[in-house]
């Protein structure tokens, strides 16, 4: 009823429903974007009817009361079931253009198919609409003429006399389809971002772990090879079998980036007994870990490169050998991990960086995992040896296994 009901308030009543239409439309695009994710269409098509259905009321309202206060004469209940019935082909019309807009995207707008695409399909809901308008005005007479037109001759008038509105109603149906395209192509593109960017990580840190297993090998093998020079026979085989053991263990927890402390303390643990096979009473082992962090959630293999720095750097170049301390202790939302050797001091300079894998690894593979959130300190202690200790959030405790 938009071109019959806005006689003698055509710009007015134009406006006034844009107006409506627009915030009303703004209203539907933020609450499909919330809903975008669902693979039903019944939403959809319950807020396109509440749509059109508030338009209807709108339209009905406006006119009818409209043309009472300026003294006009006609079957007010019919006039008001007509303007709101009239908008029921762009309700029905509404999905069909989302689907051809979605089809034939604004970015092809340059594109002749793609004007007379839309064009057509303007002109064919304006045929629609103009058609049910022409009917129900010839049945409920709602202007309460004494004559009422013919069908055949409402028809033409009614679709020619609503062009402009046509247009202007098909083009906000076809920008807000072109808003809430764009809205979930983003959020596709986000959630695909993201998904990369999850698996990206997994795949480094995947890399970093695979890093230590080598380089953890190949300091062992030295150590065998070692031992059979020195013709320490079984104490060869007793360090291939505790490695056998070891790298059983590092194979079944593959596919985890996290394990129990507890669990990453045996590790660390079994590390030694293959070490303690090479130097024998040289090397003192000292763990305080309380057990009610035994199921706080660590990287895993995170001890085992810090232990490893503190039997090579520490107590294998002293003929006494020396004392690996392991505690584990609260600090406010983080939990602190460290290990201490009492070997030789860090020389001048050591400030810097480690160059190696083990304590580079570890730093990444921190980083990797949480960001800024996390702290590595290596620090000399008096009066000798040196301490090796990091920082992680105190996380959700998980099952040891």
């Amino acid at each position: 009823m938009f071109a019959a009901g806005c006689s003698g308030q055509s710009i007015g009543c134009i406006r006034s429903l844009l107006r409506e239409s627009w915030n009303t439309m703004q209203r539907m695009v933020s609450v499909r974007n919330q809903e975008s994710s669902s693979p039903s269409l019944y939403p959809r098509w319950l807020w396109i009817a509440a749509f059109w259905l508030g338009i209807g009321l709108f339209d009905g309202s406006q006119t009818v009361f409209v043309m009472r206060a300026e003294g006009m004469h006609h079957a007010w209940t019919s006039l008001f079931i007509t303007s709101v019935l009239s908008w029921l082909p762009w309700a029905v019309a509404t999905p069909l253009v989302f689907r051809l807009a979605a089809k034939y995207a604004a970015a092809q707008w340059r594109q002749y198919g793609f004007w007379l695409r839309h064009s057509a399909a303007c002109a064919a809901i304006g045929v629609a609409y103009a058609a049910w308008v022409a009917l129900w005005e010839e049945l409920l007479n709602p202007w309460a003429a004494a004559t009422v037109n013919p069908f055949l001759h409402l028809w033409p008038q009614k679709f020619f006399s609503g062009l402009l509105s046509f247009v202007i109603l098909y083009g906000i149906i076809l920008l807000v389809a072109s808003m809430l395209d764009s809205r979930e192509r983003l959020a596709y593109q986000e959630t695909e971002t993201a998904r990369l960017n999850e698996q990206l990580s997994k795949a480094q840190l995947h890399a970093l772990r695979r890093q230590i297993e080598p380089h953890f090998l190949f300091n062992t093998l030295n150590a065998i090879a070692a031992l059979v020079r020195e013709k320490r026979n079984d104490a060869a085989v007793s360090m291939i079998a505790e490695l056998s053991d070891f790298l059983r263990r590092v194979i079944d927890d593959s596919n985890r980036q996290q394990v129990p402390l507890g669990e990453e303390l045996e590790f660390a643990l079994k590390y030694l007994d293959i070490q303690k096979v090479r130097f024998a009473e040289r090397l003192q082992v000292s763990v305080s870990v309380p057990s009610e962090l035994f199921a706080t959630a660590v990287p895993i293999l995170i001890l085992q490169p810090m232990v490893e720095n503190a039997v090579k750097h520490g107590i294998a170049k002293r003929v006494q050998g020396g004392v690996i301390r392991i505690r584990a202790f609260p600090t406010d939302d983080k939990v602190t991990l460290s290990v201490y050797n009492d070997g030789p001091m860090l020389p001048q300079g050591w400030e810097q960086p480690p160059s190696g894998i083990g304590l580079a690894n570890v730093r990444t593979r921190l980083q990797s995992l949480y960001g800024k959130e996390f702290e590595v300190n290596i620090h000399n202690r008096e009066p000798g040896g040196v301490e090796v200790s990091i920082s992680v959030p105190l996380e959700q405790p998980i099952e040891h296994s």
